[in-house]
């Protein structure tokens, strides 16, 4: 089980960074619960094993890519995210105080923070693309104009998987003519 997991999340991971066109600096915010993964409701069975399975899946690939991740805590951390301090500062982000835990923040946001070079919380961020495994509400956490992706794989374990890309907002008109790149 642990491997699809492992597979299914580097199949979505792949596809959302095809789909948003994300490029290097990018931010993308993960929302996980364990709990949905292993086919139980969301907040009641967190489980480490199963959120380590789906960091293997996609957390060397976004480093090689170059591209930043904000894993949301659950709401006992009022849906914080761990990010590297590199992008706290590069953004000028106040950090706040809290080291998450499986029962408190959750065990994807506990295993962002032990595999992170140097982790830090913030409480906001406007990330440019986005997951939700299992119904965690990551939209806060995007910029504006979001767009739904229908990617083609809908599951990890037994959690249903939502992304999104954002976009540059359209203004102007009628008369206006837009960039086609930042669609």
């Amino acid at each position: 089980m642990l491997n699809n997991i492992t597979n299914d999340t580097r199949a979505v991971f792949t596809q959302l960074i095809e789909e948003a066109k994300l490029r290097e600096g990018s931010i993308v915010v993960l929302g996980c619960s364990t709990s949905e993964v292993g086919g139980s409701r969301i907040g009641t069975h967190s489980s480490m094993e199963i959120a380590a399975a789906i960091y293997d899946g996609f957390f060397d690939l976004l480093k090689e890519k170059g591209i930043y991740l904000a894993a949301q805590c659950c709401e006992h951390l009022n849906r914080a995210l761990v990010i590297e301090r590199e992008l706290a500062t590069k953004l000028n982000i106040p950090v706040v105080n809290a080291v998450p835990q499986p029962k408190a923040g959750g065990s994807s946001a506990t295993t962002a923070y032990a595999r992170m070079d140097d982790p830090v919380l913030v409480e906001r961020i406007k990330a440019d693309a986005g997951v939700d495994i299992g119904g965690t509400l990551i939209g806060m956490h995007l910029k504006e104009t979001a767009v739904p992706l229908r990617l083609p794989q809908k599951k990890i374990g037994e959690a249903f998987v939502a992304s999104a890309r954002t976009r540059a907002k359209f203004i102007g008109g009628a008369r206006a003519v837009y960039d086609p790149e930042l669609l």
